[in-house]
């Protein structure tokens, strides 16, 4: 294969279609607004389905319909879009049927702006929306790793029937860089594709009723449903953690940021090594499951930590519960916090201050 110059958005939606995507539903809003532009002209070439529905609320329970059939399905949106969708992304998890949410994050709360942020962890991380679930959340720093999540992001839905979400901020979904896009699969529902038996068919379906439902009356059907969802959660948690790490083998100091705050960070260490000072990088890619153990097996050799994010400090919390109790003899190593807010991107030359702050002890704090 070789390499385009693609935008993040874009990209996104190709990598979807190649992933044998066969009906997305959207409504427009910026940082993502791209995605439904390609996928408003692509889909109808091969023949799929596109539609943009009036509103966010509209488009997640077409997503939920469509995705009760057994079809690959997907939406996307940004923040306030997301936060409209938290009551169909409930009953989606409520009925374990599969589909992929793309998020391209942007400042808040309430209309904010269309830069880019990372104010959607708690939203997304935690749950998005009412009841006792988890979402897969994939979080690329690179163009490239937003190619190759999307692609497995629908075998991943399939294959644990749950919601994927891919959350980017608006940088990655607006810049452009070189990357290679993935093979075409044979588009799903033609060709000898089989529904999956839970799947829902219609009067046509020739087999017996089926329903598809979120709803469980009494108490003790529902708690029996919830076990259910919790034990599937622990196969995810087992099997699905992803993360990046760059010099951490003989890191004191540990730097611990995603997305394009991962990325920022990753150029503040290399300064920081190129001054002899002994850090390392985590860079969570699945933030549920979180990388939990990776960060409590690092706790036991480094000293203290810094969590970058481009919000108040959401990520931070996980990272303080992973690093507690685990450091050298029991202790807990303090944990330190830089983030940028509104659609602020922090620079390397700031990390790179809080870095040089953390290893002299001195805490600075957020600009």
């Amino acid at each position: 294969m070789t390499k385009q110059l693609l935008k993040g958005n874009e990209a996104i939606a190709e990598a979807a279609v190649r992933a044998g995507v066969e009906a997305y539903f959207g409504y427009p809003i910026t940082p993502q607004t791209e995605l439904l532009e390609y996928m408003a002209r692509r889909m109808p070439e091969l023949h799929r389905v596109f539609l943009q529905a009036e509103s966010e609320v509209a488009a997640i329970n077409m997503v939920y319909g469509a995705a009760c059939t057994g079809a690959r399905v997907m939406t996307s949106s940004s923040s306030p879009g997301v936060s409209l969708m938290t009551e169909g992304l409930s009953y989606i998890a409520g009925s374990e049927v599969p589909c992929v949410l793309v998020d391209v994050m942007r400042g808040g709360p309430g209309l904010g702006n269309i830069a880019p942020s990372q104010a959607d962890y708690n939203q997304i991380v935690k749950g998005g929306g009412h009841g006792d679930f988890k979402m897969l959340v994939l979080a690329p720093a690179t163009v490239q790793e937003s190619i190759d999540l999307t692609y497995t992001a629908f075998d991943l839905a399939e294959k644990y029937r749950t919601l994927v979400v891919i959350l980017l901020d608006g940088n990655i979904g607006q810049m452009m860089e070189p990357a290679e896009l993935p093979p075409m699969k044979t588009a799903f529902g033609r060709n000898g594709y089989h529904r999956p038996e839970w799947a829902l068919t219609g009067a046509s379906g020739g087999r017996a009723k089926n329903i598809i439902t979120s709803i469980y009356l009494d108490p003790e059907v529902e708690e029996a449903f919830n076990r259910k969802l919790q034990e599937k959660y622990a196969r995810i948690r087992e099997n699905e953690v992803r993360y990046a790490e760059y010099e951490t083998a003989d890191a004191e100091y540990l730097v611990v940021g995603f997305g394009t705050s991962g990325r920022v960070a990753q150029t503040a260490v290399k300064q920081a090594r190129a001054q002899g000072l002994k850090v390392g990088l985590l860079r969570p890619i699945s933030l549920w499951p979180f990388p939990e153990q990776r960060l409590a097996e690092l706790a036991r050799q480094i000293r203290g930590a810094l969590v970058v994010e481009m919000n108040a400090g959401q990520m931070i919390d996980d990272v303080r519960l992973a690093v507690s109790g685990n450091g050298r003899g029991g202790a807990t190593p303090p944990v330190q916090f830089y983030g940028r807010m509104g659609g602020m991107v922090p620079l390397p030359d700031e990390v790179l201050r809080e870095i040089e702050g953390m290893v002299r002890g001195k805490a600075i704090g957020s600009a």
